[in-house]
């Protein structure tokens, strides 16, 4: 498990190894597959939540606590990837994933179901929560993956591979999806458990055979708590404009906990679990299709406008695919939007990587993912109950629907709807005025003219 040291530039930027190329495929996999792992028993929890006690409430409650973690951990996350080899913080990560889940195989088998369901109970909570944490700690090795980019990769060929991790992601997501629904739906929780249990051994035991060529970390021999927030915030302050991208994708993820706290309940309301399983396993295929287009094509001259142009397409998008409960529609609108996904994702990893040096983009990928992933859960919180107790009932009666049924019809789910719509337009706003911001015009330029990571690209392309 040594790693082969290969040198680095004086300025902190690292220098990719021959054949870099086929060892980031090689960690994309297996991180393709740990991700498989976790969002197929992360899925499979929300799906068993739902149908088992009917809870808006509660299905918002446990996703927005998974973002809330992610938010609290990710800068410990990003402090231990610039202080550590990557592939010794991959090992951890998939060990404590393993543990976790591990765990929550034996309290499956130590208390009855209802236990484990009754919300007023410790043990729902608890059990969650252990799931929870697994699938928290193993996005410690995303932030490992992106700066394996930057590691392995010349710098012209960024957000292509940003683009290929899209596309892998998103057959994960198609696997997940169908697969979650099927195993909750035919085989239980239990048995759905027992499936993550094995499918993390396996992508551990893969992991111990791939080699990441790099040397010891510089940030390993410094003095500095285990969360270097100081170090975080000089290495974003050192491109200017670059904490500016970070809030716009903030509030990007605001409006996402809409959809994370209310989509799955649409989606039930409208088809079997067996069946939004499989809705969402085909939809995923845009994930796959989108990250493909990146992949082949990259981003353009400059990434920045591109995910601007993107995000208020999915404005626009989140304000009509509800406005009807046609199922067509709906599968439909989610397709595009998964599709979508891939390239701003994608925009916000290739400027980081092009402006940030390698020795910091741990701490400021771990800086991104807390700011970010902190929005989603305060509207997920927020939008959950208001939708059960306020929006819903208004939108079930005979106000809400002689107010808005020119709008949204006259069928289910149609306080959900309400959500979307006002949710999307909000999205598009933001994105246009972001346009006309300085920050804008300063991070574009900075991204033309960066050359921090330069000779990575040079060392790669040796390779």
């Amino acid at each position: 498990m040594t790693d082969s040291p290969t040198p680095a530039a004086s300025s902190g930027a690292a220098v990719a190894p021959a054949g870099g190329h086929r060892t980031f495929l090689a960690v994309l996999v297996n991180t393709a597959a740990a991700n498989v792992t976790t969002s197929f028993l992360w899925f499979a929890l929300t799906f068993w939540v739902y149908l088992e006690t009917r809870s808006v409430l509660a299905t918002g409650i446990v996703g927005g606590a998974y973002m809330l973690l992610l938010a609290i951990f990710a800068m410990v996350f990003g402090s231990l990837v610039d202080r550590h080899r990557k592939h010794r913080v991959m090992v951890f990560s998939g060990v404590v994933t393993l543990t976790a889940f591990l765990l929550a195989g034996a309290l499956w088998l130590a208390f009855p179901e209802a236990a484990l369901l009754d919300l007023g109970g410790p043990w729902f909570w608890v059990f969650s929560g252990v799931i929870l944490t697994g699938a928290v700690v193993e996005n410690m090795r995303n932030i490992a993956l992106s700066t394996t980019v930057t590691l392995l990769v010349p710098v012209e060929r960024h957000a292509n591979a940003n683009g290929l991790v899209g596309t892998v992601q998103g057959l994960a997501f198609v696997v997940t999806s169908v697969f979650s629904g099927l195993s909750v739906g035919f085989l239980g929780m239990g048995w759905t458990l027992a499936i993550a249990i094995g499918l993390t051994l396996v992508a551990l035991v893969h992991l111990s055979t791939i080699r990441i060529p790099e040397e010891r970390p510089a940030a390993a021999d410094e003095p500095g708590p285990l969360v270097d927030l100081r170090g975080a915030v000089r290495a974003v302050r050192a491109a200017p404009g670059l904490f500016a991208l970070i809030v716009f994708s903030t509030f990007n993820n605001l409006i996402g906990g809409v959809y994370m706290a209310l989509m799955d309940p649409y989606g039930l309301e409208i088809f079997s679990v067996q069946l939004w399983g499989v809705v969402l396993g085909v939809t995923a295929t845009g994930f796959i299709i989108g990250g493909g287009l990146v992949a082949k094509f990259g981003l353009g001259k400059n990434p920045i406008r591109t995910m601007l142009w993107i995000v208020m397409a999915m404005g626009v998008l989140g304000a009509v695919f509800v406005l009807r409960d046609w199922w067509w529609l709906y599968a439909a609108g989610i397709w595009v939007y998964m599709a979508l996904i891939p390239p701003v994702e994608a925009a916000e990893q290739t400027v980081i990587q092009k402006v940030v040096p390698f020795a910091t983009q741990g701490r400021v990928f771990g800086f991104a993912a807390a700011f970010e992933s902190a929005a989603a859960p305060v509207t997920s919180f927020l939008i959950a109950p208001i939708a059960q107790f306020l929006i819903i009932p208004y939108m079930d009666g005979v106000e809400g629907r002689a107010t808005w049924g020119w709008l949204l019809g006259d069928g289910q789910s149609r306080g959900i709807a309400l959500v979307f719509v006002v949710a999307g337009l909000i999205m598009v706003v933001v994105a246009a005025l972001a346009f006309l911001t300085r920050s804008y015009r300063i991070l574009s330029v900075q991204y033309r003219t960066a050359e921090v990571n330069a000779d990575v690209a040079d060392a790669a392309e040796g390779g």
